[in-house]
């Protein structure tokens, strides 16, 4: 997908380019994850509404933690999905964030590594 070590660096615009599509699909991602947690938290706690499920499914994913009513009593189910749903999260957290930087970082060593070859 980008250019071997012993290539020229690419333009910049070319650079650019997988920014915006990295960032394009980081998005589709995250929104998706965040889609599986509003169902997830809609099926398993009915006493959700759209705007509670929003919010705990948000917070889940960015790594914040749930945000429960101290009058609501999860069920089983909802404390598995729960749990589920974090480790998820934190996984696709981290994988979305290393697939937005992977043009940056690849820039970032392919120019190391062409300013050592004119080194030696």
């Amino acid at each position: 997908m980008y250019e071997h070590k012993k290539q020229q660096l690419a333009p910049k615009a070319v650079f650019r380019q997988r920014i915006r599509f990295n960032a394009l699909i980081a998005v589709i991602i995250l929104f998706a994850s965040l889609f599986i947690g509003i169902i997830g938290y809609k099926i398993t706690v009915p006493e959700f509404d759209f705007y509670d499920s929003l919010l705990n499914a948000s917070m889940i994913l960015s790594g914040m933690g749930p945000v429960i009513d101290a009058h609501i009593v999860l069920s089983n189910t909802a404390k598995v999905f729960a749990s589920f749903y974090a480790l998820f999260s934190g996984i696709t957290f981290l994988s979305t964030f290393g697939i937005f930087l992977a043009p940056i970082l690849h820039r970032f060593f392919h120019k190391l590594h062409l300013e050592s070859e004119d080194n030696n």
